[in-house]
């Protein structure tokens, strides 16, 4: 089974930085948004490869994050998948970003969900984090500032 490591990557101002995939009619969900990450290469811890990911798609080196939840996708998807999924904060915005993968990289806020189509099963996993209390407030004062 294939293994993806991706992230509830959150900005500075506790929105989910999310981007939009090629439209590419070669590539899985083609103008989909999609989480930061990515697969899990041979050799790789699912934590290692969500590192290697972040860095690679925007730029950012990732110091701290939490596992949320494992999803054994077994269907709707292009092949069976482990997705490992972590969340995160980082002290920077879009602004501050490269997107190096995809159209487009935006935040969004726990009420704009509905207005954007997720790759895959990602929509029902951030559902899930919202239920689980885990989206952090705009307020929190996570860097200490």
């Amino acid at each position: 089974m294939i293994e993806i490591a991706q992230a509830l990557l959150f900005d500075r101002h506790g929105k989910l930085l999310i981007y939009l995939r090629d439209d590419k009619p070669s590539i899985p969900f083609p103008n989909h948004w999609d989480l930061i990450g990515g697969h899990v290469e041979v050799g790789e811890t699912p934590e290692e490869a969500l590192c290697r990911e972040v860095r690679e798609e925007i730029g950012f080196t990732l110091t701290a994050w939490r596992l949320f939840r494992r999803y054994d996708c077994l269907t709707g998807d292009v092949y069976p998948n482990r997705k490992f999924i972590y969340h995160a904060r980082i002290d920077a915005a879009v602004a501050d970003l490269a997107l190096y993968e995809g159209q487009r990289l935006t935040s969004i806020g726990a009420a704009q969900l509905r207005e954007f189509k997720f790759a895959n099963i990602l929509g029902q996993i951030v559902e899930d984090f919202v239920a689980a209390d885990l989206w952090p407030k705009a307020v929190d004062n996570f860097y200490g500032k």
